[in-house]
């Protein structure tokens, strides 16, 4: 045995020598004198180390590598090339002649080192120059610390760090594995996203009561975040917590008698003092990993709450922990554009913090368009002009969820838009699906799919466009055919044609949710496709117009474009039957490039899954074209009242539902979900609270109803009015006890429901005559907002008017776009649209609040608002249009329902 041992030991020893005789010839020179970030330079060294001995090089190699702080004297034409950071140049003055890397910085020094070895025929050549970085200075990835349900006893966003919730948070060869995926792909930040990770790990003094997890958790989150701050650093990436405002933890919201997170509460010094401190000491703990703060959702947006809570609060906490660590510089902030006015926080903040850059989401919480336009076009514009870091958040992806998406040309023209259009340079990239169920992917699998190997090619386009996104179209088709014969083991030609088939579904959940969606937010999901309702009448769901007006190209919706069809108006830009045409032939044309391709040597299942997604997509354009096709016929009804529109929908309505048949059974073997948010935010196409409709064999049955509703309807309709005629009941009057003094006026025509104005009721839905409002001071109102404190002994709904207008003098409706909260009482959406109208005044749709019996109240943000009545919690369930000043009605009725929800 000891002789076997022996000769073993020989062996690998005289292989070992054999290797070093190789290479011992070849030399990286370097120093550490003058380095700042020395685990990232000898990361880097290491690196390039590592690799040469394992590569066959030519003898005699010497490479010699420094930052640019390190060479006193350098030509200017080099020394040009070395200005801005992570930056470098490669060069060779001849065959003789050592290699020279010079980073301007440690993270320039890394990514030449990887340059050399991408492309090593550099070891072997003459003379040579190269110089290279980055375009977009911030290129981030990241993970949210959430779930796809809620915590027992806990909101939207808060989820401690616990190994029960997070199991994956403490496993270091995961953290390592997505690290070094992060520094291939030349990645520089990585953000950390959860409501109010503070009390996860921190403990302070004054607020021991705060923190949220064990002492052996908290031992255990010091431990990994530690860890993973550490092994970041060396791979040249920013660790990145993200929080929301304002969020207390429970034990703390427990103690003090609060609630967790309450849109419209007031900051109070105990409030702010808590969250100080807790900042604080997260920066004295952990000083090189920076903030991203979302001062709206949370807390009432725009308006200077949001600014004092910004310059008195959070910056100072920030300040009180750089001093209490006595670190020198500042750890960046990062300052998101949602549900605040951006431009006027950064305004306050800048004099008191330097480091400060700006994020905003590119297309909403979805990818639709490289033509990014308008309103939202101007506020990323109107960032980037402040003059720091402006960042593009490719955010949750809520139309592209849960299917595979990599295509490479419309994400280099995002980018481009990025910059061209937004004037960014920066960037960071949500998961490209199942964001809430990280790090696991919707596959339907015996071992669940990571995301970061499912989604490599995701993560390899957006980091390859954010380093340089002006690349040849032949190049980049050549350069990513080769990545796919590579890693599936396929010849280049058919890697060719698997390529074009995912260019071409790429352009098709885009093209489907910016022509006929709802709104850019998740929740809606769009690959479980939409009612006939939600298509035709969209303003019933709460329409978000941005959708349409900035994240789409210039187009018109179905319902205009039936309009000015009936009107023989020219048609503008994109139009819906156009896509519904462009979508199917994306899919066809995809179908058609994979059906001859041969197997694959490496990574068989995942090519496969590949291709399961490309007839995904093909069956999912199918069916949303042949249902837009059907909306456009059966619109035509409502201004030619002929029954004839109605009929010739029916076949386009029958296929569809046949295409979504077929696609229920391609998923039901391949997905678990189509959505990872599973919570009551979820409510197109059906309403999605605990974790219901959350997979096509669940809308299948309600698109089937669709369908036989809509022929019972033609089977049955006469006449017109058969559609229109609406006789609502009236709704009784319910009493609660206001325990603040509160003037009720009966709603009636010609009521004047404003306490200091002289405007009345001029038109109003017959249902409501009888109500009890509440008289408004709208001055009060729009400086203050409403707090209405009550007692009711049964559960009730108080009715609030919501004025159809953007200006601010109104009070913004419930829009979950930017609150996660709006729909914590079920007011979300608007029960009655069209239901009064003001002398002079916007119409005004009416949305319900929802109460148990009990000692509530009820918060209303500032602006002008009509509170309209109480009625009882069984009233209302479903959503229609009164129509009041007969400005054109829906033909909702002819989809009836389905279980009891009208469709």
């Amino acid at each position: 045995m000891c002789k076997r041992l022996l000769c073993m030991f020989l062996f690998v020893f005289s292989i070992l020598a054999e290797l070093y005789a190789g290479n011992k010839s070849s030399t990286v020179r370097y120093t550490m004198e003058g380095i700042v970030n020395q685990e990232r330079f000898q990361y880097a060294v290491d690196l390039l180390q590592k690799e040469l001995i394992k590569s066959s090089v030519t003898d005699h190699l010497d490479i010699e590598v420094s930052t640019a702080v390190q060479r006193k004297s350098l030509p200017d034409s080099i020394r040009s090339k070395l200005i801005e950071k992570e930056h470098f140049v490669l060069f060779r003055k001849s065959k003789t002649d050592p290699i020279t890397l010079i980073g301007t910085d440690e993270s320039g020094v890394l990514y030449g080192c990887m340059a050399l070895l991408a492309d090593r025929h550099w070891l072997n050549v003459g003379p040579f120059f190269l110089a290279d970085g980055p375009k977009m200075v911030m290129r981030g990835t990241s993970i949210g610390l959430q779930k796809t349900a809620y915590l027992p006893g806990h909101d939207i966003y808060e989820y401690p760090y616990t190994p029960e919730s997070f199991p994956w948070f403490y496993d270091k060869k995961l953290w390592l594995k997505y690290l070094d995926m992060m520094v291939e792909n030349r990645y520089n930040a990585l953000y950390l996203w959860n409501g109010h990770p503070f009390s996860s790990l921190v403990k302070l003094k004054d607020y021991s009561y705060a923190l949220e997890v064990d002492e052996t958790t908290f031992d255990k989150n010091e431990e990994i975040y530690t860890f993973l701050t550490k092994e970041a650093n060396k791979r040249g990436i920013w660790i990145i917590q993200m929080f929301y405002n304002i969020i207390l933890p429970k034990p703390f919201a427990d103690r003090h008698g609060l609630k967790t997170q309450e849109r419209n509460r007031a900051i109070t010094p105990l409030i702010s003092d808590y969250t100080r401190k807790s900042i604080a000491a997260f920066v004295a703990k952990y000083p090189n990993v920076g903030l991203l703060i979302t001062l709206g959702e949370a807390m009432e947006g725009v308006g200077q709450d949001d600014i004092n809570w910004f310059t008195n609060t959070i910056i100072p906490g920030v300040q009180d922990g750089l001093h209490a660590s006595g670190t020198n510089g500042e750890p960046p902030i990062i300052l998101r554009a949602h549900d605040t006015d951006a431009p006027a926080v950064m305004k306050a903040a800048l004099p008191i913090y330097k480091n400060l850059y700006t994020m905003a989401k590119y297309n909403g919480e979805a990818l639709t368009t490289y033509t990014p336009r308008g309103k939202w076009a101007e506020l990323h514009r109107s960032l980037s002009a402040i003059g720091t870091v402006h960042i593009q958040n490719v955010h949750i992806l809520a139309n592209l969820e849960p299917f595979r998406y990599g295509s490479p040309d419309f994400i280099q023209r995002s980018v481009k838009a990025m910059h061209e259009v937004h004037h960014s340079n920066g960037i960071h990239i949500y998961p490209q699906a199942s964001y809430w169920d990280w790090p696991y992917a919707a596959d339907k699998v015996n071992n669940r799919l990571l995301q970061v190997d499912r989604d490599w090619m995701w993560y390899k386009a957006w980091s390859r466009y954010a380093w340089n996104e002006n690349r040849d179209l032949s190049q980049e088709q050549s350069y990513w055919s080769n990545e796919l014969s590579r890693y599936y083991g396929i010849p280049e030609k058919d890697a060719l044609n698997l390529l074009l088939a995912i260019e071409e579904i790429g352009e098709i959940s885009p093209k489907i949710l910016r022509r006929f969606g709802i709104t850019d937010g998740n929740r809606q999901t769009s690959s479980l496709g939409m009612l006939m309702t939600q298509l035709i009448n969209p303003y019933r769901y709460g329409l978000f117009t941005l959708l349409y007006e900035s994240e789409a190209p210039e187009g018109e919706m179905i319902i205009d474009y039936v309009e000015r069809d009936y009107h023989k108006e020219g048609h503008v830009g994109e139009t819906p039957l156009q896509v519904s045409e462009e979508i199917v032939k994306h899919g066809d044309r995809a179908a058609a490039l994979i059906k001859e391709l041969g197997k694959p040597m490496k990574n068989v299942a995942e090519f496969n899954r590949w291709l399961t997604d490309i007839r995904i997509h093909q069956l999912l354009a199918n069916h949303y074209s042949y249902k837009v096709k059907a909306a456009i016929q059966l619109l035509q009804y409502k201004y030619s009242h002929d029954l004839g529109a109605l009929r010739k929908a029916l076949p386009d309505l029958e296929q569809s539902v046949t295409e979504y048949r077929k696609l229920t059974e391609i998923t039901n073997q391949a997905y678990l979900y189509a959505n990872s948010m599973q919570t009551k935010q979820r409510k197109i196409p059906m309403r999605g609270a605990d974790a219901s409709f959350i997979h096509w064999k669940e809308m299948l049955p309600v698109f089937e109803a669709e369908l036989n509703n809509f022929k019972h309807a033609i089977d049955s309709l006469a006449t017109i009015s058969d559609v229109y005629t609406h006789a609502k009941a009236v709704l009784k009057s319910e009493e609660i006890t206001f325990l603040d003094d509160q003037q009720l006026i009966p709603l009636k025509k010609g009521a004047k429901l404003y306490a200091d104005q002289e405007l009345v009721v001029t038109h109003l839905a017959n249902e409501l005559e009888g109500l009890q409002a509440v008289q408004i001071n709208t001055e009060k109102q729009k400086l203050q907002g409403t707090h209405l404190r009550f007692k009711n002994n049964k559960a009730v709904k108080i009715l609030i008017g919501y004025f159809n207008s953007n200006d601010k003098v109104f009070a913004p409706k419930p829009i979950l776009e930017i609150d996660a909260s709006a729909n914590d009482f079920g007011q979300a959406e608007a029960r009655i649209r069209n239901a009064i109208r003001i002398q002079y005044m916007p119409m005004v749709d009416i949305h319900t609040y929802s109460f148990p019996p009990g000692v509530n109240e009820l918060k209303i943000p500032k602006g002008e608002v009509l509170i309209l009545g109480i009625v009882d919690h069984e009233e209302l369930s479903n959503s229609y249009n009164a129509d009041v000043d007969n400005q054109g009605d829906d033909l909702d009725d002819l989809f009836g329902y389905y279980r009891g929800t009208k469709l």
